[in-house]
């Protein structure tokens, strides 16, 4: 499947080990040399995350996953979720990533749960993903050698790029990022389209996270675009002809292949959807139409000014840090306004030059901007998050596109600035890399990582109910406390932080904050157990087999209840309820021991 070389900036560069246009400033470095230095800045930038603990998403989708842990076969990796849920279950998170997954149970059995393995591993990719940056920068966007370098640069030294390459869950990004990359060229990146296998490189980035299955719409997206010549003369003509013939094939190729894959996704979910609250996305619940599309709008708009100017970070988004976009009085909407404004400029000047295609690299940023960034922007399908940090990582690589461009037009239209331009492009690395090494630190603990999300977005709920947690977990319970209740006045409904605070009051204050978790979310097994535990304590034995009945009904595997319950009851229906026990954790010697214990008091009945 050959096609013609249209859309080139530079006809005549060959292909193979190609540098691109030659500077008339002189002779541009080898390409070794290029990718080498991007390699080496992407590593620096990060050499201070290696000392970095398990935090956040780390602890359910590594430390505690039995599929990591090497607890279960490995053909579960292909059947459960990435944080080792099976995919049929009703409670599984439904985000099916073996791939990234498989990476984890390799890193366990090479070191363990040592986590700097886990970060050198994580530092390596993102290596990895700033060379091919760079290739597709020079040999597909045809930039300039020096700038396709600057390209692959900034996006080494790029802040936003933390979460998913300090956080060791963001693996899943950097590596869907590779294999988007390497699909990307496999079927842009020479004179030969290597469709299949290029198909087959996007179906291992869609394994690795299902943002990956974006790249064969943008493949055959930037063939229609370069091939608009001979779609145009078989048009005029009324005729096939050779290149718009096998486009076809490749097009069709594509299509198939992009349907199969999107079948086969869907076919994973089992008919059932991921289960989010209103504290995950709070926009996607709110009744009214109007304010969904003004937030979801407004976040597109914040998405966009975290690529521009990274200063406010944070991990989590979540519960009240984005106030909704209630009217149109708002002032936000002016962000809005100007970002959607800049949008259609920038659409129509990559859209209108497909008869000169002088500008492949703004056709090709603003397609690496908007397709991977789709399946997050709440438009098909809701989103668990407000905003993800990590999610960017992909839709960045067109963003740094479109940015070094403007730097090389500027660069030979100006000339006698080109001092100037240099001396910002070196500000603008070394700020970039001052900032990501920075926020590295915040990475290093749950501690640390807690108070630099309280120090960005203070009015994030679930992050003073999450350091609450920490200081609870620390022996701090006074502190803990002050934030339950700051995590209760900025989201009065917070059942979970009800409940916690609950753990920690005593006598009618601890049923009360129970009731209201109850009340708040009907489904919170957790604030089931701690009102019956509270109603044993006090003697009210009928009110707390109610509630631990209902916990058991509500999830039937949860062993602690049935454990209380037993307690509680005498003769055959203690020993039937530990038997149950036993069945749900046949490896735990505590519960094979009281058991045990039952069954030598009561002579083995």
């Amino acid at each position: 499947m050959r096609r013609r070389n249209n859309g080139c900036c530079c006809q005549n560069s060959k292909r193979a080990g190609r540098t691109g246009c030659n500077d008339s400033e002189g002779n541009e470095p080898p390409g070794w040399c290029i990718y080498a230095t991007v390699a080496l800045v992407a590593v620096g930038c990060y050499l201070n995350a290696l000392g970095g603990d398990f935090v956040h998403d780390d602890i359910p989708a590594v430390v505690r996953n039995k599929d990591v842990l090497g607890q279960t076969p490995w053909t579960s990796i292909l059947k459960d979720d990435f944080w080792g849920t099976p995919m049929h279950d009703i409670n599984s998170h439904k985000s099916y990533r073996p791939l990234t997954t498989f990476t984890f149970r390799l890193n366990y059995l090479m070191s363990g749960l040592t986590p700097s393995w886990y970060h050198a591993t994580n530092i390596a990719l993102h290596a990895i993903a700033c060379v091919l940056v760079t290739r597709v920068s020079l040999a597909v966007a045809s930039l300039r050698p020096g700038f396709a370098a600057l390209t692959g640069l900034l996006f080494a030294a790029h802040p936003v790029h933390t979460e998913a390459v300090t956080g060791i869950v963001g693996r899943a990004d950097v590596l869907a990022c590779i294999f988007f990359l390497l699909s990307f060229l496999a079927y842009h990146g020479q004179q030969t389209a290597y469709v299949w296998s290029s198909v087959c490189l996007g179906a291992l980035s869609m394994l690795a996270k299902e943002t990956g299955i974006t790249v064969l719409p943008l493949n055959l997206l930037y063939d229609l675009c370069r091939s608009w010549h001979s779609i145009k003369r078989s048009i005029f003509e009324a005729r096939w002809n050779d290149d718009s013939r096998h486009l076809s094939r490749r097009a069709a190729a594509l299509l198939v292949s992009f349907g199969v894959l999107l079948v086969v996704r869907l076919a994973l979910l089992h008919g059932t959807l991921p289960k989010f609250s209103p504290q995950d996305n709070p926009a996607a619940f709110h009744p009214c139409f109007h304010v969904r599309l003004l937030t979801f709008c407004y976040l597109a708009a914040l998405n966009c000014w975290l690529l521009l100017c990274p200063a406010m970070l944070s991990h989590d988004w979540q519960m009240g840090s984005v106030p909704l976009v209630a009217s149109l009085a708002d002032t936000r909407n002016l962000a809005t306004c100007l970002f959607f404004g800049g949008c259609l400029i920038l659409t129509y000047k990559a859209f209108t030059d497909f008869e000169q295609q002088r500008h492949p690299p703004l056709l090709l940023g603003w397609m690496f901007l908007v397709l991977p960034f789709l399946p997050a922007s709440n438009l098909f399908i809701t989103v668990g998050f407000v905003v993800a940090e990590r999610v960017l990582y992909l839709p960045s690589v067109g963003w740094i596109l479109l940015v070094v461009y403007g730097m090389q037009i500027s660069w030979t239209a100006i000339p006698r600035r080109r001092s100037l331009i240099t001396t910002g492009i070196v500000l603008l690395l070394l700020l970039g890399c001052y900032r990501t090494i920075l926020r590295n630190r915040d990475w290093t603990s749950r501690e640390t990582l807690l108070r630099a999300g309280l120090r960005s977005l203070p009015h994030n709920a679930k992050m003073h109910y999450n350091f609450a947690n920490f200081l609870r977990d620390t022996s701090q319970p006074n502190r803990a406390i002050l934030h339950y209740q700051l995590a209760l006045w900025l989201w009065p409904t917070y059942a979970s932080a009800h409940n916690n605070l609950g753990t920690l009051s005593v006598g009618d204050q601890a049923e009360q904050h129970f009731l209201a978790a109850i009340h708040a979310q009907p489904g919170h097994v957790n604030a089931h157990y701690n009102l019956g535990q509270l109603y044993r304590k006090t003697n009210r034995t009928e009110e707390c087999i109610r509630m631990l009945q209902k916990c058991v009904s509500l999830d039937p595997a949860y062993t602690p209840a049935y454990l209380v319950l037993a307690r509680l009851a005498t003769g055959p229906t203690a020993g039937v309820l530990l038997r149950h026990v036993v069945r749900l954790q046949p490896k735990s010697p505590d519960h094979l021991a009281e058991y045990a214990s039952w069954l030598y008091q009561n002579d083995g009945i």
